[in-house]
């Protein structure tokens, strides 16, 4: 199905329309609050960014730094070049683990392993994965991809929640949250304890002292990285923080950003396995996976900004475009704003460059970003690149330009252009709209009307007032002389 007509299929699905609207009215106001209470907000915004590039323009310094420190601390770091390199190494190590006996696999939500394809790959080898945030839970029973990075399951609304677990749990049917996700944490505690592998995202890793944060809101991670004999945990090499002071930074505007608190409800700092078999928890082993899957690549091109992302997710619920739309629509793995840049950047322009077509380039998503980083510009540069990989767009939209351009350089050429243009459109308006544009135009027309032209042009109404002014002001004169 083309993007154009996934589009078209969101756009008809009132389901997701009510859901979308309801979710993103209410993420947009606990942001903008959260952020309005935050002391100097500015100030920390733009250290977060200061942050963000130091890390990136010395990457190789702090990945080494941050491995280092991890092996000094009893874990082992690997380094994945490839998504397959990523997948073959979680497969040696769970391989290897001789006394490993279940083939469960608990797993906290990492939108790194969503890029890679991890559990395709695992249940392909035998293993059965299973999902334990409660969104990515319900988006697995149902065979989806999430469709936020944040809020994985913000497509479905409460009734579809309570059709699934009545399919899949056996709960009797209710909308009932607090049965809901009661229902679920029965499911997934029996998960936590049976499963001797647990995997993980990283939402950053230190380079001084080889702790990894995981931030969530719901306790699982907690439990995939230190139940389980084996934490695995995946890393994109872009998320490094030099120091401890720089992730207390990165998570002050993290979780305002992302759901509108202060900080999540779990903030997780691990710092290498169990450091002696009485400890009650932690894990017996720890594994960093260091994925870089394109990303060295992208460090060195126009989209390297885009490397700043902290996957907040606040720039998909302001985006007029994904709130429409929704993640599914995008059929990648990173949607929206931020996804339209980095899917392409990471997967190719000729697969995903279109979706940087599905922006208003209104600045929004650069206005709520915590680092700032400029989205609109890359994704002038995504759709330049696209048509440069593709050949070119429509046949006709060349020819079109250069006529447009040749019009809008020449006086006689604009009003003429005008006024073809207040000619067409009262032949085809209604009431002063038109309904639908015929031929390539009418991509226009598909889920919005056009406005008619103005019977007469501001230039126009304006010298006629002016003229009508002057009139009336010589007649002022001539009562009073």
């Amino acid at each position: 199905m083309s993007f154009s007509s996934r589009i078209t299929t969101a756009l008809a699905d009132s389901n997701l329309q009510v859901a979308l609207d309801g979710n993103f009215e209410r993420s947009r106001t606990q942001r903008m609050n959260a952020m309005a209470a935050l002391p100097n907000a500015d100030l920390v915004r733009d250290r977060a960014r200061a942050i963000r590039i130091e890390a990136l323009s010395r990457l190789d310094t702090y990945l080494l730094q941050l491995e280092a420190a991890v092996q000094a601390r009893g874990g082992v770091v690997h380094w994945a070049a490839t998504a397959a390199d990523a997948n073959r190494i979680v497969l040696e190590i769970v391989q290897r683990k001789g006394d490993v006996t279940s083939p469960l696999v608990a797993k906290s939500k990492s939108m790194v392993s969503e890029e890679i394809g991890l559990n395709a790959a695992l249940e392909k080898a035998g293993l059965r994965v299973v999902e334990t945030d409660l969104g990515e839970y319900i988006v697995q029973l149902r065979g989806e991809r999430p469709s936020h990075i944040v809020a994985t399951a913000i497509h479905l609304r409460r009734s579809d929640v309570a059709t699934l677990f009545e399919k899949h749990l056996g709960l009797p049917r209710t909308d009932d949250i607090p049965t809901l996700t009661a229902a679920a944490r029965k499911a997934l505690r029996e998960v936590f304890v049976k499963a001797d592998i647990g995997i993980s995202g990283v939402n950053f890793g230190v380079a001084e002292s080889g702790t990894l944060c995981l931030v969530t809101n719901e306790g699982n991670g907690r439990l995939c990285t230190t139940l389980p004999k084996v934490h695995i945990a995946l890393m994109g090499i872009e998320r490094v923080v030099p120091t401890l002071a720089d992730l207390e930074i990165m998570l002050r505007v993290l979780a305002r950003s992302a759901t509108g608190q202060k900080i999540t409800g779990y903030t997780n700092l691990l710092t290498g396995p169990r450091r002696r078999r009485d400890e009650p928890d932690g894990p017996d082993e720890l594994h960093l996976i260091l994925v870089d899957n394109g990303r060295s690549r992208v460090l060195g091109s126009e989209l390297a900004e885009s490397l700043l992302c902290i996957r907040c997710g606040a720039c998909l619920n302001i985006c007029p475009v994904y709130r429409e739309i929704g993640g599914h629509a995008y059929d990648a793995v990173y949607p929206g704003p931020i996804g339209a840049v980095v899917a392409p950047a990471l997967g190719g322009f000729t697969e995903f460059g279109e979706l940087a077509g599905a922006s208003s380039l209104c600045g929004a998503c650069q206005e709520v970003c915590p680092v700032r980083i400029d989205i609109p510009t890359m994704l002038l540069k995504v759709r330049s690149a696209h048509v440069e990989e593709t050949g070119g767009d429509a046949a006709w939209l060349g020819p079109a330009m250069k006529l447009w351009s040749f019009a809008m350089r020449s006086l006689p050429g604009y009003r003429l252009s005008l006024w073809l243009g207040r000619l067409g459109t009262r032949l085809l308006a209604r009431n002063g709209w038109v309904r639908r544009l015929p031929g390539p135009p009418g991509g226009w027309t598909q889920s919005r009307d056009f406005p008619a032209l103005a019977r007469k042009s501001f230039r126009a109404r304006f010298v006629e007032r002016q003229t009508t002014d002057d009139r009336r002001q010589t007649m002022d004169d001539k009562r009073k002389t």
